[in-house]
């Protein structure tokens, strides 16, 4: 039997041997009709599993011979088997490199089966799982051949159950099971940003865990949007690649499938996670019955199926029908819409059915009802039940209908007032100076002289000058200027703190562009410690705020990172990646450019230079289309440019920086920091390339002016000694290179910016060895040896490439 036919009677065989005999029979008949030989093959298979009730502990078709415990597949060394299908395995592994420990479900193919479609269907999943990030996700950690030849996935290992059964086991109340499904919802929402389909969303796919986290798993049989050729209709014969019952009606006619294909099962999936059943009752259970009821039945609505008693009882539970009474209605609608027959009557998005979700468990009014005043008002007292109950409730009820259209409209007049007085404001502003200097004005005296009429022109509305404020202390960070923008916006802060109620989005604003100036003055502890108080507030309004959350959760991400904490900044990042990319409903491409471009940063601080390229390119096209002028471009192709650098790749480099160069002197002028970071990298290409001299008089400007600019003791001052020990290293000048290397170390050893100290000290160390002082150098070496593994938790490359390195050499005796 060659391995193309064992796939198909595989994957025929699963489906039978879970079949009640009735619906077997019928199915094999129906499979003898495409198919005879096929069906003859699985008659025979289905006899002798008949015959012992041992069979199928015997594969067909036997996995490989390294299919058994104890034995290494690439860097892991297989524990014991956790599931097996009809063309591979998973396997609970141990990494057993001496890299690090972990844990791991290694997924298999089964060798005899390794044709060429069963791998590009690995392969997929693999380059699947790679793009994907997300916090409810089974990650992608290694993927590979080992020397077999045996193909690889090794993933988070996640203990947990299926959500139906930890629903069956705890009941939890409604709103909890909800909250549940809105996890899922995120991780779909998230793929379905990648532009990846799964497919095949069920209960054994979803699992919860101890702490009552989700994580979505088994991409096997996912579809990629961007590739033509995939999700194609299965031919004639061809066995299914999706549960049926959780299939969505164009599934079931093998038609193509997109994202909404997975929001019909995810509404099978509530559903089902409701009321404890399937939406569709079966007179017999066989897979016409399945079908016919996918593409004809309308489902029952959960809160009649939670009224009816289940088998063996009596009578439904006071809990069940408790529920039912809640979920009439709104949620029987919104389960409806998701499982709606047709793929455009459906939730045109799976943030759509999140954004239902959660104003159902606020008690709002729904965005897939049609919004009246009578509903609007009967989802507000309900609401507000406790606040409405007592005697003469008919008035009580008018007069708080009257009560919330006066807010209303008060609340209307504020904003249009302080709209209003912005405009009046900003208008006057540009006119005055323009008047003065004959259409000419400087930038900083503009905003000099717009904080000084604003104290007194809008001295009776604070939030305005507040708001105001805040764009002052914005411009201000563009100017370079952040000692006078940590200034304005402390100015800011105290205006907030007074008032009784700000808007949230002005709240997060202040709070971020606050720390983002912390950080650019090089005090990222009190950039985490200002953005950690606030995490609350952003959490809260995230799923209304999606980029103010985004943009509050990259800077907390900046700041741990310059602090050394790359697990909390990769964590952050992924937050705002994953708002901007559908936080809103379509993406914003600029804030999605950024936090690749964050998270590639430590990548390659990671090693991985490789990924780190591929995500500055694609970040750098991403804000080359939608924000072509935006001074982030800059920041990015000097990134670009530099990792190209490191990389190996000269030319590329300098042309990447050449482009960044004049941009950053046309937007910000020859001494903003940005502009002075872009002559750095520039300086140290030339140095690589041989032109010492022009690069040594560069470095030392730069020196300077960062000195003028930041500070003597700021971060960025720090690297421009340290490029300067690179430059005279470079030259043979190793005494004047350990001077350099000495003051960015002693800049770096300041408590804010420890990220950077590990790479000074094993710097100097190589220093202080090509100059015989090979005590400073072991003394140096050791200190690095332990940020390294104190910052990143494990051995890392750097750790093993200096252990090696100081392994070769002969140190002195110790006294």
């Amino acid at each position: 039997m060659d391995a193309k036919r064992w796939r198909e009677l595989s994957s025929w065989l699963d489906q039978l041997l879970d079949m009640e005999a009735p619906a077997r029979i019928q199915r094999l008949g129906q499979i003898a009709e495409r198919d005879e030989g096929l069906a003859a093959e699985l008659q025979q298979l289905l006899s002798r599993e008949q015959e012992s009730e041992q069979f199928m502990a015997q594969p067909v078709f036997a996995a490989p011979a390294c299919a058994r415990a104890g034995t290494r597949i690439g860097p892991y060394r297989l524990l014991h088997l956790l599931g097996e299908g009809g063309m591979g395995e998973v396997w609970l592994a141990e990494r057993c490199d001496g890299m690090y420990e972990r844990k791991v479900a290694l997924k298999l193919l089964r060798s005899g089966l390794a044709d060429p479609g069963l791998h590009a269907r690995f392969a997929r999943e693999r380059q699947i799982l790679a793009r994907l990030q997300h916090p409810n996700l089974a990650q992608l950690h290694n993927a590979g051949i080992d020397l077999d030849g045996h193909p690889y996935i090794a993933l988070d290992y996640v203990q947990g159950e299926p959500v139906t059964d930890h629903c069956a086991r705890t009941q939890p109340l409604l709103l909890e099971r909800l909250r549940l499904m809105l996890q899922v919802c995120s991780v779909v929402a998230h793929a379905h940003a990648n532009l990846v389909v799964h497919r095949d969303l069920k209960p054994s796919n979803i699992l919860v865990a101890a702490d009552g986290s989700v994580k979505l798993l088994d991409f096997g049989i996912a579809q990629l949007l961007d590739r033509d050729h995939e999700g194609a209709a299965p031919g004639p014969g061809e066995p299914r690649a999706f549960t049926l019952h959780y299939a969505a009606p164009e599934q079931v006619r093998g038609e193509p499938v997109n994202t909404l294909t997975d929001i019909y099962s995810l509404g099978v999936v509530i559903y089902e996670v409701v009321t404890g059943h399937k939406p569709y009752r079966l007179r017999r259970q066989a897979d016409s019955e399945w079908e016919r009821s996918i593409l004809e039945v309308q489902p029952m609505p959960a809160s009649r199926r939670l009224q009816l008693a289940d088998a063996g009882a009596a009578r439904p539970s006071l809990a069940a029908l408790r529920m039912a009474r809640q979920v009439r209605g709104d949620l029987d609608l919104l389960l409806d819409k998701a499982m709606a027959k047709d793929p455009q009557a459906r939730y045109g998005s799976v943030d759509a059915l999140a954004e239902d979700l959660r104003r159902f468990i606020d008690g709002k009014p729904l965005r897939a009802r049609a919004s009246t005043r009578r509903y609007r008002l009967h989802k507000y007292l309900q609401r507000h039940r406790w606040g409405v109950i007592g005697a003469g409730s008919a008035l009580l009820m008018v007069l708080t209908v009257s009560a919330v259209a006066l807010w209303q409209a008060q609340q209307a007049r504020v904003e249009m007032a302080r709209a209003q007085a912005m405009q009046d404001f900003s208008v006057g502003l540009f006119d005055r100076a323009a008047a003065s200097g004959h259409g000419r004005f400087d930038v900083r005296q503009l905003l000099q002289m717009g904080r000084q009429r604003a104290q007194l022109e809008l001295r009776d509305q604070p939030v305005a000058l507040a708001e105001l404020y805040g764009v002052i202390g914005r411009l201000r960070i563009g100017l370079g200027d952040y000692q006078a923008a940590l200034q304005i916006l402390d100015e800011q802060r105290a205006l907030l703190q007074a008032q009784a109620v700000v808007p949230p989005v002005l709240q997060l604003d202040a709070v971020t562009q606050r720390a983002r100036a912390l950080r650019m003055l090089g005090r990222d502890r009190e950039c985490v410690a200002h953005l950690q108080a606030m995490r609350p507030l952003a959490d809260e309004q995230q799923s209304l705020l999606p980029a103010a959350a985004a943009a509050f959760a990259s800077q907390l991400g900046r700041c741990q990172a310059q602090l050394g904490d790359v697990h909390g900044a990769r964590q952050a990042f992924g937050r705002a990646l994953s708002l901007y990319q559908h936080g809103d409903g379509h993406g914003n491409s600029r804030g999605v450019a950024e936090s690749l471009a964050d998270l590639a940063a430590l990548d390659e601080e990671a090693g991985d230079a490789a990924h780190a390229l591929v995500a500055y390119q694609q970040a750098l096209r991403l804000m080359a289309t939608a924000a072509p002028g935006a001074p982030e471009t800059i920041v990015l192709r000097r990134q670009l440019g530099q990792a190209l650098a490191r990389a190996g790749r000269p030319a590329e480099s300098a042309a990447a920086l050449e482009l960044a160069w004049q941009a950053a002197v046309q937007a910000f002028g020859p001494d903003h920091p940005e502009t002075l970071s872009v002559r750095r990298a520039r300086a140290l290409l030339a140095m690589r390339q041989g032109r010492a001299a022009w690069a040594g008089q560069e470095l030392r400007e730069v020196q300077v002016k960062l000195q003028l600019a930041l500070g003597p003791d700021h971060r960025e001052t720090g690297l421009a000694e340290h490029a300067l020990g690179e430059l005279y290293r470079s030259t043979g000048d190793v005494q004047q290179s350990l001077v350099h290397y000495r003051a960015a170390v002693r800049i770096w050893r300041q408590p804010d910016h420890v990220a950077l100290l590990a790479q000074g000290l094993l710097d100097l160390g190589q220093a202080a060895y090509e100059a015989g002082e090979l005590g400073a150098a072991r003394g140096a070496w050791r200190e690095a040896r332990q940020l390294l593994i104190a910052q990143r938790g494990i051995p890392s490359e750097a750790v093993r490439r200096l252990d090696t390195r100081m392994a070769a050499v002969t140190w002195p005796a110790e006294h």
